[in-house]
């Protein structure tokens, strides 16, 4: 079977669109950018210490303070186990602290350490770092359109997930 080709048979070119995605140019870009993007914070974090997604998990630690596992993992929604192993490796560096919840002791609760508040800072950084080299080329108009428009997104894809947007 033969597909229709949009673009030039490189599949090395970045405007190929494979012909089962014809229908869906824009979901294949987000997917493209997405992945590309992921790949560019890893490598950003890597020198923080870190693996993508710990940041993410750092991120709500230091914005909601001390939250039980249960919740950050719900918060988080990943599979228990990939945040139990997330939290062993950023404890083991010293950025999270687990203890038992005073009000459940069946519970736990997990915390940023004070010593993460240096990490705070580093993926702040990495996080403007990685932006500029995002939006590179792009004017404050454009980047302030292209924020309205995948929030929208973002918003659409929220819905049909049964989840709300990022504020």
């Amino acid at each position: 079977m033969k597909a229709e080709s949009a673009t030039s048979a490189d599949p090395a070119c970045p405007g190929a669109l494979p012909g089962a995605a014809l229908d869906g140019p824009v979901s294949h870009a987000v997917s493209r950018v997405a992945r590309l993007h992921r790949i560019t914070a890893g490598r950003l974090l890597k020198g923080l210490g870190l693996y993508p997604g710990q940041e993410f998990l750092m991120m709500h630690l230091w914005d909601t303070g001390a939250v039980r596992q249960a919740e950050l993992i719900k918060a988080m929604d990943l599979d228990p186990s990939t945040v139990t192993k997330m939290l062993q490796r950023l404890e083991q560096a010293g950025h999270v602290r687990r203890r038992p919840d005073p009000d459940d002791r069946r519970a736990v609760l997990v915390e940023a350490t004070e010593e993460s508040c240096a990490l705070h800072a580093e993926v702040r950084g990495a996080w403007s770092g990685l932006e500029e080299h995002t939006l590179a080329g792009l004017e404050p108009a454009e980047r302030a359109e292209l924020a309205r428009l995948l929030a929208k997104v973002e918003e659409n894809l929220c819905h049909e997930a049964g989840e709300r947007p990022a504020p």
